[in-house]
């Protein structure tokens, strides 16, 4: 059997994409293929029933679709897709990735409200249920499941549960959450989910899904048609039809996301969860040791990403540490917080409580320096 060569590997502490085994980078090393071959067709059938695993949705009712591109593409499918005629949009907005959402809607132009909230607190669940009884016409509910920008996990439960409660379906971006935090779409009132492949289950950008209910995918064919490239039901009803994308797919990125979900399962999404966990409690266990704050309470943060003030000190640059920490195979990455100065460590992809005490090491010696 050939040993395939080391790659260099380095320790991403950003939000994604993430660190990834050398297995999953191998895996993109295949034979040049047409994607409108059959055999191209089977294994993405196989990767979208894997999917759907990954979140328990039961395959009589819920589907996976597949689009080329970032996660963002994921928000803007959603949304233009799944608005029927003369109907809004309630985004549950308190961060930067629910404030995308809203972009979104405006560059649409559909109608929509925007319900802001303190980007250091998960939303008042009082005020979602306000609005929803104030406005009949929301038939469409948004919240992002983990706020990547600060690293607030949102009660995305509760949120679906009253969307349901007044007619509305319940849509969540879990793009930064899908695979490392327990999520069970019908336990959790969620019709629509979304990922993409470079963060949670550690594998290459290039390739988005969308996992929701097929009986609404169907509905939407009768829906105002807004984008061409980025409408649900005709990716879905192509994927039925032919078992391929409409469009020209990621090829080597599918074959290095079927191998990271192989990995995953035989991980297993307890022992997986529970290592990000283990990697999170080491940041936070090295961030007490310096004596630096972070911005979001404890008691409300994913698990997964750390916001950290930045140090009250006038030699402090955060360039200068980047660079230092990354010329030695550490990336950290900028905050998300208008408000306040931070930046951000993360416990996404392939890394381990003992990563974190080496970075910590280097983090010290920037410090110094």
């Amino acid at each position: 059997m050939e040993v395939l060569k080391p790659i260099k590997r380095n320790v991403l502490l950003n939000p994604g994409p993430a660190t990834t085994t050398d297995t999953v980078k191998y895996a993109q090393l295949v034979p040049d293929i047409c994607p409108r071959e059959k055999e191209f067709a089977q294994m993405m059938k196989g990767l979208r029933s894997d999917l759907l695993k990954v979140v328990h949705a039961p395959e009589d009712q819920y589907t996976s679709v597949l689009f080329c591109g970032s996660g963002t593409i994921n928000i803007d499918v959603c949304l233009n897709s799944l608005l029927p005629e003369g109907k809004k949009v309630l985004v549950v907005n308190n961060g930067a990735y629910n404030s995308r959402a809203v972009e979104v809607c405006r560059y649409y132009g559909l109608p929509h409200i925007d319900l802001r909230s303190s980007v250091f607190e998960q939303p008042d669940l009082a005020k979602v249920e306000a609005t929803l009884a104030a406005e009949p016409d929301v038939a469409l509910v948004y919240c992002c499941h983990h706020e990547t920008g600060t690293g607030v996990l949102n009660p995305i439960r509760e949120i679906g549960a009253l969307a349901h409660k007044y007619g509305a379906i319940f849509v969540t971006d879990t793009t930064s959450s899908l695979g490392m935090i327990p999520l069970d779409v019908v336990k959790d009132n969620v019709d629509f989910c979304m990922a993409s492949a470079q963060k949670g289950l550690m594998a290459m950008t290039g390739l988005s899904f969308i996992i929701g209910r097929e009986d609404i995918i169907k509905a939407s064919a009768d829906y105002p048609k807004r984008s061409y490239y980025c409408n649900l039901y005709m990716q879905y009803d192509y994927f039925q039809k032919t078992g391929e994308m409409h469009f020209t797919p990621p090829v080597q990125t599918v074959y290095a996301t079927i191998q990271a979900l192989k990995e995953y399962f035989e991980i297993g999404e307890e022992a997986k969860f529970a290592r990000h966990r283990a990697v999170y409690e080491a940041i936070h266990k090295g961030l007490d040791e310096l004596g630096l704050e972070t911005a979001i309470d404890r008691n409300i943060e994913s698990g997964l990403v750390v916001s950290v003030k930045y140090p009250d000190d006038p030699d402090w640059d955060f360039e200068k540490v980047h660079d230092y920490c990354y010329e030695r195979g550490f990336t950290i990455y900028p905050g998300k917080i208008s408000t306040t100065d931070t930046f951000r460590l993360c416990a996404l992809g392939d890394i381990y409580p003992e990563d974190i005490e080496e970075f910590f090491k280097v983090f010290r010696e920037a410090l110094g320096k």
